[in-house]
């Protein structure tokens, strides 16, 4: 007797979600969860989500960490429509979680022009080391390379974000949120201490598009010329970018919020001569000032 369909899809759809955040999930537990048979859920995994990027970990099914928080909720929800629909045959589910992941990673490597970075074994588990240390709300401290020296910090780790296809352990040092790429930590160890989550960090977090952390942040206007605004209109190239105004003339007036001038003044070089500040006046004038010294 085939699923009604919006119990599968909710199934599906939850079983997705859970993967997407990094958990490690044995079918034990789903069918007990769910309510279903342990050869349904093996189905679920083993053929409906085929072409998942899926690791076996003992008796449990996890998501490669390369792919964890790629999906967003609009995925989930459009996944839960499409198997509430069509039921998820088989070849469906291959052709559409094929599609989802591939756009997904495309997507990423168009606006940003990098792949992802590969994760060797002693990566993958300091990843996962670090996921179970944040939900416990731990401190801890690590030795981090930054050139050719290495310097121990203490921390509190909040979240893992992924940027240009690169993993950053987002953490406060101090009082101040910085962003640690995780290739450089050389060493973890957990610290006896646990933190209070400061819930300004997570709304930062939540909003935040970029690698650079700061709770104070300078808003941005810019004028985009006709030619390129478009590219403008078609993606969000700046962090937290808004379209303030279409101008008559085929441009664009956008603002973005930024944490420092080198978030933003690289890509400002990138689109001369179409792209200008107009506030704060003073960061068009820095960015004219380096261009006439490497005039000179």
């Amino acid at each position: 007797m085939e699923e009604p369909h919006d119990t599968l899809a909710w199934r599906l759809s939850e079983i997705l979600r859970k993967l997407n955040n990094g958990e490690t999930l044995t079918p034990e537990a789903l069918s007990e969860e769910f309510k279903v048979s342990r050869r349904t859920v093996q189905r679920d995994l083993n053929d409906r989500f085929a072409y998942l990027p899926l690791e076996r970990v003992d008796n449990g099914y996890r998501m490669d960490v390369a792919y964890l928080g790629q999906l967003k909720m609009r995925d989930l929800e459009r996944f839960a429509r499409l198997a509430g629909l069509k039921g998820l045959y088989p070849a469906l589910d291959v052709e559409f979680i094929r599609e989802l992941f591939n756009a997904r990673i495309q997507e990423t490597m168009n606006v940003h022009g990098t792949s992802y970075e590969p994760m060797d074994n002693v990566m993958k588990e300091r990843f996962r080391a670090l996921q179970t240390i944040i939900a416990a709300h731990q401190c801890i401290k690590i030795a981090y390379q930054k050139a050719d020296v290495i310097k121990f910090v203490e921390l509190k780790p909040y979240r893992m974000i992924n940027h240009e296809g690169v993993w950053y352990l987002a953490a406060v040092d101090g009082d101040t949120p910085k962003a640690y790429a995780l290739s450089r930590i050389r060493s973890l160890e957990t610290l006896p201490q646990n933190f209070m989550v400061d819930p300004e960090i997570h709304k930062m977090l939540d909003q935040e598009d970029s690698i650079w952390l700061n709770l104070k942040k300078t808003e941005v206007v810019l004028t985009v010329a006709a030619p390129v605004a478009d590219y403008f209109r078609r993606r969000k190239l700046l962090a937290q970018q808004v379209v303030v105004k279409d101008l008559e003339n085929g441009g664009l007036i956008v603002s973005g919020k930024f944490a420092h001038q080198n978030q933003i003044l690289p890509l400002v070089r990138q689109w001369i001569p179409y792209v200008r500040i107009v506030s704060p006046e003073n960061w068009q004038e820095d960015l004219e000032n380096e261009l006439k010294k490497y005039l000179e």
